[in-house]
C-alpha cells in the first residue's frame, strides 16, 4: 500500500501557522514512508473563498519547500461526484430527504436550548412518507446515521476515542440547494484520491465521528486518523495577532529562512530525543506520529529567532546575499554591481552576529550606500573633531597599505602604537567612519570588502 496523505485549507483567509504545521507533518510522513504528499483546496465556502486566499496557500507552502506530488485538486470540481455519491446513498435507503423548513430548524434548536439540551435536528423526516412533503420545499439529503451503539476511533495521536451514536444527529450532506456540505465532500474526496491517512489539528477531532458514519454507510475503508493538537500563544490562550506574526508569509516578511521556521514547527509537538537542529532530510528520515504529543503547543518567537539565526550561519553567503539585495531595494538603496561584491566578500562575518534577514540586511546597508553615510547617534558620537583629525593623519597610512588582511592589521597597530592608544581607540572611530554604525564585522574585513578606493573616500568625507 503507498501511503498516501493530504493537506486541504479552506481558501477563506491565509495560510496560518497551524496550518503549516499540519502540512509538514503531512508532508514528512508521506516522505517518511515512500508514500505521496497532495493538495486539496477545500474551497465550497464560494462566498469566502478567493482567488487570493488560494495563491497566498499556494505561495505559502511553495516558500516553505512543501510541494504536492500532484496538481492541486479544487472540492468546487468535484460537485458532481459528491452529489452522486449523495444520491447513492438515498437510494440504497440510507440518507433522506427532509424537508423542514429553516423556521422549523430554529424553532427545534431554540426548544432544546431553552430545555436545556444540546441542539439537535430530531429525525422527524427520517421515516416520514415524502408524500406529506409541503408544497414548494425543496428537500435537504440527510445521512440516515445509526442510533444505536458508538463510534470507535483508534487515532494515532489522541488514541482510543469513543463517541455513542445517539449523541450525533443525522446530519446533512446535501443541502436544499442542491450543494454538498463540506463533512460529505471531504469524505467523498479523501477515499476517492486514496488518502491513507489523515493528519489534521484536533479540532477536527468531532468532525471525524460524523465522517466515519458516511465510510460505513458507503461501506467504504476509512484512513487512518492523527488529531495533532493546536499551537497556542505563550500565554497558553489560542494563538491570534497580538501574540505576534500569525501567516506564514508574515514570517517570511520578518525575515526567517523557511528552513528555519520548518525546523521550529517540527519541534512544536514533536520531539525526537534532545535533536534540535534538523535538516530537512533528517526531518524525513525521523519523522513519525508515535513523536507527536498530545498537549497543545505554546509559540516561542524568541525561540523561533535563536534558531533562525543557527539557520542563518549555515545559509550560502550568495543566497544570502539575494535576500539582502531583495530587502535593500525595497528600502530604497541602490545596489550597483561594486555593492554586490562587498556584500557578498563580506556576508561571512555580517552573517554572524544576525538573526533574522531583516537584521542582515540593515548590518549590511552600509555596503550600499554613498557618501555623505548617515550616522547612528553612537556612531556620531565616537567622530568628534579629535577623532576626525586622527582619521585625516590614518588617511595618510591607508593610502600606502595594501589592502589584504596582514598589511592592514600591521598598519592599524602601527598607526596606534605611533598615536599612543590603543587599537579599539583607532578602530571604532575608523569603524564609525566606513559604515555609519558601531557595529561591523572586523574592521580589516570591512576595509576589504569596502575596497581601498571606497574606504579611502568615506574616510576623506569625514577629514576634508
Amino acid at each position: 500500500m503507498t501511503i498516501r496523505t493530504r493537506f486541504a485549507p479552506s481558501p477563506t483567509g491565509l495560510l496560518h501557522i497551524g496550518g503549516a504545521r499540519t502540512a509538514l507533518f503531512n508532508y514528512l510522513f508521506a516522505r517518511h514512508h515512500g508514500g505521496e504528499f497532495v493538495l486539496r483546496i477545500e474551497d465550497t465556502d464560494r462566498a469566502r473563498s478567493t482567488q487570493e486566499a488560494v495563491q497566498v496557500i499556494l505561495d505559502g507552502l511553495d516558500w516553505l519547500g512543501l510541494h504536492s506530488d500532484a496538481p492541486p485538486v479544487y472540492q468546487t470540481t468535484r460537485e458532481a461526484r459528491h452529489v452522486e455519491v449523495a444520491m447513492q446513498l438515498l437510494e440504497q435507503g440510507k440518507a433522506y430527504k427532509c424537508y423542514c423548513t429553516p423556521e422549523e430548524l430554529t424553532a427545534m434548536r431554540e426548544l432544546a436550548l431553552a430545555e436545556k439540551r444540546a441542539p439537535r435536528y430530531d429525525g422527524r423526516w427520517r421515516d416520514r412518507d415524502p408524500s406529506e412533503a409541503p408544497a414548494g420545499v425543496r428537500p435537504a439529503i440527510r445521512l440516515k446515521a445509526p442510533r444505536e451503539g458508538e463510534v470507535v476511533l483508534q487515532d494515532l495521536v489522541q488514541g482510543e476515542v469513543r463517541v455513542k451514536n445517539a449523541e450525533m444527529d443525522d446530519m446533512i450532506i446535501l443541502r436544499s440547494d442542491g450543494t454538498p456540505t463540506y463533512l460529505h465532500a471531504v469524505v467523498v474526496d479523501d477515499h476517492d484520491m486514496a488518502i491513507t491517512h489523515v493528519i489534521r489539528g484536533d479540532d477536527h477531532l468531532t468532525n471525524t465521528f460524523r465522517q466515519i458514519q458516511i465510510y460505513d454507510a458507503m461501506g467504504w475503508e476509512k484512513p487512518a486518523f492523527a488529531h495533532i493538537p493546536l499551537i497556542h500563544g505563550a500565554d497558553g490562550a489560542k494563538l491570534s495577532k497580538r501574540h505576534g506574526a500569525v501567516s506564514i508569509l508574515e514570517f517570511r516578511e520578518q525575515g526567517f529562512l523557511p528552513e528555519a521556521l520548518c525546523n521550529y514547527l517540527l519541534r512544536l509537538g514533536w520531539g525526537h530525543g534532545d535533536a534540535e537542529f534538523l535538516s530537512r532530510d533528517e526531518q524525513i528520515q525521523l519523522f513519525t506520529l508515535e513523536g507527536v504529543g498530545r498537549a497543545a503547543s505554546r509559540m516561542d518567537y524568541a525561540k523561533l529567532t535563536h534558531l533562525n539565526g543557527m539557520w542563518l550561519r549555515q545559509a550560502d553567503d550568495s543566497r544570502l546575499r539575494e535576500e539582502v539585495v531583495e530587502r535593500l531595494v525595497k528600502s530604497g538603496l541602490t545596489v550597483d554591481a561594486p555593492a554586490m561584491e562587498r556584500l557578498l566578500a563580506l556576508m561571512p562575518g555580517l552573517k554572524e552576529r544576525a538573526k533574522t534577514l531583516e537584521d542582515l540586511a540593515a548590518s549590511a546597508a552600509f555596503l550600499a550606500r554613498e557618501v555623505p553615510l548617515p550616522f547612528e547617534p553612537k556612531a556620531e558620537a565616537l567622530l568628534t573633531l579629535e577623532t576626525r583629525e586622527m582619521l585625516a593623519r590614518l588617511l595618510l597610512v591607508l593610502r600606502d597599505t595594501a589592502f589584504e588582511t596582514a598589511a592592514i592589521d600591521a598598519a592599524l597597530r602601527g598607526f596606534a602604537e605611533a598615536e599612543g592608544r590603543k587599537l579599539g581607540q583607532v578602530a571604532q572611530p575608523l569603524r564609525a567612519a566606513l559604515t555609519g554604525s558601531t557595529m561591523s564585522p572586523g574592521i580589516d574585513a570591512t576595509l576589504i570588502a569596502l575596497g581601498k578606493e571606497e574606504s579611502l573616500k568615506r574616510i576623506g568625507a569625514l577629514t576634508a
